[in-house]
């Protein structure tokens, strides 16, 4: 694929992530390779579509007005790094989050086969009040 190309496949997943959990879980069998692999920032693996479509259920349903921002992209070769900013209420908190997210996907065929990433676990975690921050008290 081209670099152009690449882009617009990109592009074309946060579009529709942007539209709710219907218009992001339809994309994917278009966009994601069956046998897809996402190395999660939480230490697990999620292999084949399917996985990775239950993890998608899961952050939506946690996160119901979950949206993207896309902030960067960098392509070279087969792959793409993207940096990103996600904010959305948590449904068991009802917090406002905001969360900055890292990847470098690897693309053949016209869609995503494998990707690593890594967020802002601790900021997320802090946000939501499950982890002390750094502020000092007064």
């Amino acid at each position: 694929m081209s670099v152009k190309e690449i882009k617009a496949l990109v592009c074309r997943w946060f579009k529709e992530l942007n539209k709710g959990k219907a218009a992001a879980l339809a994309v994917m069998d278009e966009t994601c390779a069956t046998d897809f692999v996402r190395h999660c920032a939480r230490g697990k693996d999620f292999r084949g579509i399917k996985d990775y479509k239950r993890d998608m259920k899961e952050l939506f349903a946690a996160f119901p007005d979950v949206h993207f921002i896309l902030d960067d992209m960098v392509v070279e070769g087969d792959k793409v790094a993207i940096r990103y900013t996600w904010a959305g209420t948590d449904r068991a908190t009802n917090k406002k989050v905001v969360m900055w997210q890292i990847e470098i996907d690897r693309v053949a065929g016209g869609r995503f086969v494998e990707c690593w990433e890594r967020y802002d676990t601790l900021g997320l975690m802090q946000q939501l009040k499950a982890a002390p921050t750094s502020e000092k008290k007064k």
